[in-house]
């Protein structure tokens, strides 16, 4: 991808402009930092818009390294970080006794973004781009699809209509799961304009690529679509239709991520690599974070050559080494030097493209999609494809060849295990792999479908002696600065049990 760090130096100023109106959906007042055509245009909104997607990847908070992420806990709870000795763990998290400020940041940084992506789509009407409107509708739709996977009903029809709905109501998650499909419609139907050169130049992430751009727009209509696997009588025909008219879903080699010109500098570098790699002097990203023992197992007891591409073999002794996750302090290993740290294929360099929806993980959702009859074709082929992707994706050397062994002397790999079993069945063998290719790189989709599938072998839950479930919490409460700020609306959703009280999607 052509760095443009020029336009990237830009983009350090503009989030300040950005968040200078926090939860700017919620102010009653209007803001005289609010973003208008006079002081900004569509595609520097959007260029800005789409590296903070990158960021909520990720979880940070714009690029500031070493900072404890606000979806930290998702890589935690799903089995592929854990704390080491050397630090004190997070006591509500890891003991699940959560409460309305565990997830308040994470809320927040969401709905920063979205304002900006909702920016982007309207100036972009405005200004006769609709290629830009629709490009900002897929990203905003990618986003409010993990909101409501997270936290169920959630401001959406009246989000960031400042003046008309200064505290907005909260929609229903089944109906913003539909109106996403026909915002995704219309999406593509902005991207059959014309791309003007101010669009393609500010996109970091498809340099206007509008093909590209509706594949994925595709690739999130048949993500919602999986979501909505386990709900009884759910037919997906019809949309599954519009998909495959319209150009099908990412495939290999067609990973969405983004780069603005990121370079090994302070605040300038990709935000993986900000959080998890290493500064720009050479220091630990992080000291505190390392493999979990659960993945760091399960890819050794499978043989598993994206072993040493996710994780780094302990320099001392040259073997693997995980944390337990929610143990004791003095049971973990001492420190981030006595534990794996982080893989060559996760922060191979500071100027490395930041994901956003991996190819290899559309994939696993075709090969899942025809596993269960949805799409027509060949459901060992398309698994296999999407297993061999992942190797590719990881940069592993003869990865065709390492996939198809890999496969081949593994029977959790090995689709003659699940040949003859049920649509079911094959799903989650299928989810099984999708969990282990997105290793540190895509957690919310693993947490997703654990809940959905209840897929995983036991033991990646925590082992703190003061948790209050053996399972993993079904949603997130709601934010504390929703209480404060919009608390007619936040409270009309009823009590929220974070253990029973379950999405519509969940079984």
């Amino acid at each position: 991808m052509k760095p443009i760090n020029r336009k990237y130096l830009v983009l350090l100023v503009i989030p300040m402009i950005v968040f200078a109106g926090c939860n700017k959906f919620l102010d009653i007042n209007t803001n005289p930092n609010a973003v208008t055509t006079s002081t900004i245009t569509a595609p520097l909104i959007f260029t800005a818009a789409e590296v903070a997607v990158g960021d909520r990847q990720v979880g940070n908070n714009a690029h500031d390294a070493g900072l404890y992420s606000p979806k930290q806990f998702i890589y935690h709870w799903i089995g592929y970080m854990a704390q080491n000795g050397g630090f004190s763990p997070v006591q509500n998290e890891i003991t699940y006794t959560l409460d309305n400020t565990f997830a308040d940041v994470l809320w927040i940084n969401y709905y920063n973004t979205l304002f900006e992506l909702n920016q982007a789509k309207t100036m972009g009407l405005q200004e006769g781009d609709t290629a830009l409107a629709g490009a900002a509708m897929v990203l905003s739709a990618d986003l409010f699809q993990e909101v409501v996977d997270l936290f169920g009903n959630v401001p959406y029809s009246q989000a960031f209509q400042t003046e008309k709905y200064p505290k907005p109501a909260y929609d229903k998650a089944q109906d913003i799961y539909n109106d996403l499909q026909s915002s995704l419609d219309t999406a593509i139907i902005y991207l059959k304009a014309s791309v003007n050169t101010d669009f393609s130049s500010s996109d970091v992430i498809a340099q206007g690529n509008e093909q590209l751009w509706t594949q994925f727009a595709n690739t999130i209509k048949l993500k919602l679509l999986i979501r909505q696997s386990e709900v009884p009588g759910f037919n997906p025909s019809a949309e599954i239709s519009k998909i495959m008219n319209n150009g099908g879903m990412l495939g290999a080699g067609q990973s969405i991520s983004v780069n603005p010109g990121y370079v090994n500098e302070v605040n300038k570098q990709n935000p993986f690599y900000a959080n998890y790699g290493y500064t720009p002097t050479g220091a630990l990203g992080t000291t505190s974070e390392n493999a979990n023992a659960y993945i760091i197992n399960l890819l050794q007891n499978t043989h598993d050559p994206r072993l040493a591409y996710f994780f780094a073999p302990v320099a001392s002794s040259g073997s693997f080494v995980g944390c337990q996750y929610g143990d004791i302090q003095s049971n973990l290993p001492t420190s981030s030097s006595a534990a794996s740290y982080f893989g060559p294929a996760l922060i191979g360099s500071a100027t490395q493209n930041q994901w956003i929806m991996p190819s290899y993980e559309s994939m696993f959702m075709y090969a899942e999609a025809v596993a269960r009859g949805w799409i027509t074709g060949d459901a060992q082929a398309a698994y296999q494809a999407a297993v061999t992707e992942s190797f590719a994706w990881l940069g592993i050397s003869n990865d065709s060849t390492t996939a198809a062994t890999y496969m081949a002397n593994n029977s959790i790999a090995n689709w003659a295990t699940v040949a003859g079993a049920s649509k079911e069945d094959q799903a989650k063998f299928i989810v099984m792999q999708e969990y282990i290719a997105n290793t540190c790189i895509d957690p919310l989709e693993s947490y997703a479908d654990e809940r959905r599938l209840n897929f995983l072998p036991p033991g990646f839950i925590s082992v703190s002696a003061g948790r209050i479930s053996s399972t993993l919490p079904v949603r997130l409460p709601y934010a504390e600065s929703e209480f404060t700020r919009n608390n007619a609306n936040v409270t009309a959703q009823g009590t929220i049990n974070v253990f029973t009280s379950k999405l519509f999607w969940e079984p």
